[in-house]
């Protein structure tokens, strides 16, 4: 039998690579043919849960310097381990839709799994990632983080949140400024991995009320994957959507 054609063995490898070394779902080389065919130049990108800031690269190769990329990251040992690398723009601080409440921000014993949610079916799929403290703080919006450290949102046209359910939670926080982007890339559920999260046709019906379309998505069989929106607005070809690949 051919491994590498093997549904099974993608999907783990799949799995393997986001939890891991972290990153996009979605194969670069189709992010970028979707970009390509709608003519959408990216200028800046603001990514919500950093991690290790792995999509570096990613950025870099469609022309986005470290420059225009402000990262925002909930473990404070992550941004003070990326800013030693020399990267810049990176911010601590745990993105919702409230500003300034008091919040539990659950830690995992793999980082990349931490949330401010508790988890739902992730401890059936993934038994072996468990809490292991929590980190209390306070919350806060996009929409205010742009402001109080006096960032002009308008360069950052493609934003990227991997906050481990709570991605609608940091839309709802954005929507002064999502009008102006042109793309959105989140990590998405079809399943409850996180009690209360939200799924990925609620996500659908909030981003299509500010004129975004799922172009992609890439889903596991554990229940989350990714998903890539494109603002309508911006959209010359209309033939580019695989909504549901």
């Amino acid at each position: 039998m051919n491994l590498l054609f093997n549904p099974l063995c993608i999907v783990v490898l799949l799995f393997l690579l986001r939890y891991s070394c972290g990153g996009m779902i979605v194969p670069y080389n189709h992010v970028i043919s979707i970009l390509k065919a709608n003519n959408i130049v990216i200028t800046g990108v603001l990514h919500v849960g950093a991690h290790e800031c792995e999509e570096m690269e990613f950025y870099n190769y469609i022309g986005i310097p470290a420059e225009q990329i402000i990262w925002i990251e909930a473990i404070s040992t992550k941004v003070l381990q990326a800013q030693s690398k020399g990267i810049p723009n990176v911010y601590n601080a745990v993105i919702t839709d409230q500003d300034d409440e008091d919040v539990a921000f659950n830690l995992a014993n793999n980082d990349q799994s931490s949330s401010v949610l508790e988890f739902g079916t992730h401890s059936i799929e993934h038994p072996d990632v468990i809490y292991v403290g929590k980190l209390h703080t306070k919350s806060i919006t996009v929409n205010t983080f742009f402001e109080r450290n006096n960032i002009d949102a308008g360069k950052y046209d493609f934003w990227n949140f991997d906050i481990q359910g709570a991605e609608l939670m940091a839309l709802k926080g954005a929507v002064k400024y999502l009008p102006s982007v042109k793309v959105v890339y989140l990590e998405v559920n079809v399943n409850e991995l996180y009690k209360d999260c939200a799924l990925l046709d609620e996500i659908d019906l909030f981003l299509l009320q500010y004129s975004f379309i799922r172009v992609t998505s890439e889903i596991t069989q554990f229940g989350w994957g990714d998903a890539l929106y494109i603002n309508s607005n911006f959209i010359l070809s209309q033939g580019t959507s695989d909504n549901e690949r």
